[in-house]
């Protein structure tokens, strides 16, 4: 079953999922035979995250294309707007949702990350998600941002 993990204020969203997929590549979890994919159907959200993550670290290139680049076969992570679960045998076990609402696929994943910022829309929102995993019995853990020191 499909386990989710709320990371909640989170003081920037996107650049903590910049780190969090870094930490997934460097630990062999991502890979081009295991990819990860990030959900948002908001695709100005979608696309301020792809140029981060090409500017958020000199010394980590996280080679990643939308679910539409000829290259989405291959990349270990794929960028998408659309709520989709990629073929076999490349199957993903690593779902990151940017977006407000829960996709509808999450349950293909072993795993689903909610990234949560501290604006009172997108605790909201959150809650939403939060309830929505608990009453259909998944087994969720919270990191609480604000008390972890860099």
């Amino acid at each position: 079953m499909t386990t989710v993990d709320f990371h909640f204020n989170t003081p920037d969203r996107l650049l903590h999922t910049c780190r969090l997929i870094r930490k997934a590549v460097r630990s062999g979890q991502v890979s081009e035979s295991k990819p990860l994919l990030v959900y948002c159907s908001q695709t100005e959200r979608l696309a301020r995250f792809d140029d981060l993550l090409y500017e958020f670290s000199e010394d980590d290139f996280l080679p990643h294309v939308m679910a539409d680049h000829p290259l989405a076969d291959e990349s270990p992570i794929v960028l998408c707007p659309n709520a989709v679960t990629p073929a076999s045998p490349r199957q993903a076990f690593l779902l990151i949702n940017l977006d407000d609402e829960v996709p509808d696929c999450f349950s293909s994943f072993d795993r689903v990350f909610e990234i949560v910022g501290p604006e009172d829309d997108d605790k909201a929102s959150a809650r939403k998600r939060f309830a929505f995993y608990r009453d259909r019995g998944y087994t969720i853990q919270q990191f609480d941002l604000s008390k972890t020191t860099r």
